[in-house]
């Protein structure tokens, strides 16, 4: 999750983490930012008042958008009091999976150690397809680690795409020499796998040879991080799908994560709500299914541990809470 640093404060977040999205805060100039789209039949969208009957047709429209479900959500299977580092048994992830199996086709997984490795062959059993994570940071024992555990994971057929790191270049954690060969290392290991690299989109433009490197581009678009009213957001967020796919022509380019929290502190423009959270999943969802693009929303379950990382908004980016119930519809 690509949260830019504003206040002091964030500047002591970790971005250590497996199994779920999270990041050191980083700055970002307006140089790397897109402009909300003007010209689209999307760009403004859902009521700036919500009276019972906006409330009522948008909970209809959410429970339909997610009984016809959604081509993949981004799961973490951290129970309460468990954060990165827990170790997490195959039981516990089978149960959490299977609580969003009716509604998903795909699952992103952020990690190939600490048990997280056994969710693509659980996600498997349970006719889901997967997009496997492996988890780089700064420290090279844990790397080789994930390395090895991806390739493992994959050899053993439960990855159909492998994404090698998630925002290792906006964290400032690997030099791109050292992504570029961990990208390269994996794609020899695994011929036949679709293998490539997770980032914040406007990444993608600022390091070709990554870009260049992936069989399959997956791009993070945080309209919230940026500002950007909810109201505005679905239009800010095609921007950057754009932008990052002129920066990959011919290339398979997939959203990798998006979302809206549904509570917190603001951030600039963007105020976390229900109604936001629900009409951003909705407008989404259809939009991607309107264009055929590939979507991992963000995120299937709300991680109470996350607070530390992101503020009070971190813990509530899920389509259902910590327990595992629904939270919108």
């Amino acid at each position: 999750m690509s949260k830019p640093l504003i206040h002091s404060a964030a500047a002591t977040a970790t971005g250590a983490h497996q199994g779920g999205s999270s990041e050191t805060a980083v700055s970002r100039s307006s140089a790397d930012t897109g402009a909300v789209a003007s010209a689209t039949s999307w760009t403004v969208s859902g009521p700036t008042v919500w009276t019972s009957e906006a409330r009522d047709a948008l909970s209809v429209a959410f429970s339909d958008t997610l009984q016809r479900g959604v081509h993949g959500l981004c799961f973490s299977p951290y129970l309460e009091g468990q954060q990165p580092g827990s170790q997490i048994d195959a039981e516990q992830i089978r149960e959490r999976l299977r609580i969003l199996q009716p509604h998903a086709r795909w699952v992103r997984t952020f990690s190939c150690t600490d048990g997280h490795e056994q969710t693509p062959r659980v996600a498997h059993e349970l006719g889901l397809k997967t997009l496997v994570g492996a988890w780089l940071g700064t420290d090279a024992d844990i790397n080789e680690r994930e390395l090895q555990g991806v390739i493992e994971v994959a050899r053993a057929g439960h990855a159909d795409i492998v994404a090698v790191g998630n925002e290792v270049l906006l964290r400032e954690d690997m030099s791109e020499d050292a992504l570029l060969a961990c990208i390269q290392r994996v794609k020899d290991a695994l011929p036949g796998v679709p293998v490539g690299y997770v980032d914040a989109y406007y990444l993608f433009e600022k390091h070709p040879r990554i870009t260049a490197a992936c069989d399959v581009v997956m791009t993070n678009c945080y309209p919230f991080w940026e500002g950007c009213p909810r109201e505005q957001a679905l239009a800010y967020m095609q921007t950057m799908v754009q932008r990052t796919r002129a920066a990959a022509p011919g290339k398979r380019v997939l959203i990798s994560e998006t979302g809206w929290p549904d509570q917190g502190s603001p951030f600039h423009g963007s105020v976390p709500s229900r109604e936001g959270a629900m009409q951003y999943f909705v407008d989404c969802c259809r939009w991607a299914k309107e264009e055929g693009i590939e979507i991992f929303y963000f995120a299937a379950f709300d991680e109470a541990w996350k607070v530390g990382a992101e503020g009070d908004v971190g813990a509530f980016w899920g389509l259902w809470d910590k327990d595992g119930t629904l939270k919108f519809g």
